[in-house]
């Protein structure tokens, strides 16, 4: 029985178009990431609202919010914080980096080397970090929403897969319909302006513990052991398509079940179907898998061989 979700990402969703337009799907998969307790890696051109979209949700939510512009001479406790010595007391001091915070937005993740990058690895998947051999807990909504551009990669450092594989989802964000973009410009021309969002008539929740509220509900949704088997079936796939150089890891196989659950209560339901599962399949898969090197050049892609993969697993009644 959902309670809670159904009326909240409805209030999310429509504040969030007062903001962001033509990307209603890009929301529902932002939010199936928050709801699911996962991170997401946001992946588009300059200029497509993926900084906007996140800055706004973390508004309409009232949750801390946090940016880290990654550069090349960015230093880990830049991110996590560090230690400073007080003259005056003679002890040291605990100065907490932007990781402490409710919704992180790691700004261009690939222009700062494997070094740094690797600062997020524990806080992404325990929700904590260790500063001088002391652990620190995070906000318990701790969430990481990163960015990256596809088509400028001179000065870059590829995500490695260890890092990948902590992106729940990745989320590929593309240029809005023709009528979306004429929307956008006549917002602007009627005096919108997206870099003042303390203007815009954005509600936040009443409720700050609702994300939290939700995410139970999620917890508690339960699957039929037939859409299991579908999901261990799709991901079991992909280890031996002649396509691919290597498949999912069992994460993946529990990367689908939880964003199918997510999916499901966003959608005002209790349960999960195949239809859930098939629909968060290429975010969920698309940043797990490598393609063999002949099957590049013959111009595959990791969006294409899921989608075949989906079209010869029986899906269940």
């Amino acid at each position: 029985m959902l309670n809670y979700t159904p009326a909240t990402i409805a209030h999310i969703q429509n504040e969030l178009r007062k903001v962001i337009v033509g990307q209603d799907e890009v929301i529902e998969q932002i939010l199936v990431a928050v709801l699911a307790e996962g991170h997401a890696l946001l992946e588009g051109v300059p200029g497509t609202a993926k900084t906007l979209t996140v800055k706004t949700l973390a508004r309409i939510i009232s949750a801390g919010f946090s940016r880290i512009q990654f550069t090349p001479d960015l230093m880990p406790s830049d991110i996590t914080g560090t230690n400073v010595f007080n003259m005056q007391t003679s002890q040291f001091s605990m100065r907490q980096g932007p990781i402490f915070t409710d919704i992180l937005l790691a700004d261009e993740i690939n222009r700062t080397p494997p070094k740094t990058q690797s600062a997020l690895l524990e806080a992404m998947e325990e929700r904590q970090t260790t500063i001088d051999g002391e652990r620190y807990l995070l906000s318990p909504i701790f969430t990481v929403l990163a960015t990256q551009n596809p088509i400028e990669y001179e000065g870059t450092y590829p995500l490695p897969e260890a890092q990948l594989d902590r992106f729940l989802l990745k989320i590929l964000i593309d240029y809005p319909a023709q009528d979306a973009e004429l929307e956008i410009v006549s917002r602007w021309d009627a005096g919108f302006n997206s870099r003042r969002l303390e203007q815009i008539d954005i509600l936040p929740l009443a409720d700050a513990t609702a994300i939290q509220q939700c995410r139970m509900e999620v917890k508690q949704m339960r699957m039929e052991a037939g859409i299991q088997k579908y999901i261990v079936e799709l991901v079991r796939k992909t280890r031996n398509h002649p396509s691919i150089l290597y498949g999912a890891s069992p994460r993946a196989s529990v990367a689908l079940l939880l964003s199918s659950k997510a999916l499901a209560a966003i959608r005002g339901r209790d349960f999960p179907t195949p239809d859930d599962v098939r629909d968060v399949s290429l975010p969920v898969l698309r940043h797990r898998l490598a393609l063999r090197a002949e099957a590049e050049l013959d111009g595959a892609t990791t969006d294409a061989v899921i989608s075949d993969i989906l079209k010869t697993v029986e899906v269940p009644r």
